[in-house]
């Protein structure tokens, strides 16, 4: 068997690497979310904390400040590591 790849890093390893710092995270719906990731598990369901949610409404953008959430992984689309969120 041959030795695995130093650059390969599977999926769930780059999310683990990512716990206990800010993460941007683009939701199925006209959310997106930017807060301190504390943890996941394997369905990728993600626990943030230190949350700002943002809403694209008919009205504008809507901001949301929120102490911690649970997301469902079914409703994520895309993690951004390291991101600051959407352009305001």
């Amino acid at each position: 068997m041959a030795a695995p790849n130093q650059s390969t890093l599977l999926p769930l390893e780059l999310v683990d690497k990512c716990i206990g710092s800010r993460i941007h995270i683009v939701m199925k719906s006209d959310k997106e979310l930017v807060g301190t990731l504390l943890g996941f598990d394997d369905c990728v369901n993600i626990v943030l904390e230190d949350v700002t949610e943002f809403e694209t409404t008919p009205e504008g953008r809507k901001i949301t400040k929120l102490d911690q959430i649970l997301l469902n992984g079914n409703n994520i689309t895309m993690l951004v590591p390291g991101g600051d969120g959407p352009e305001v």
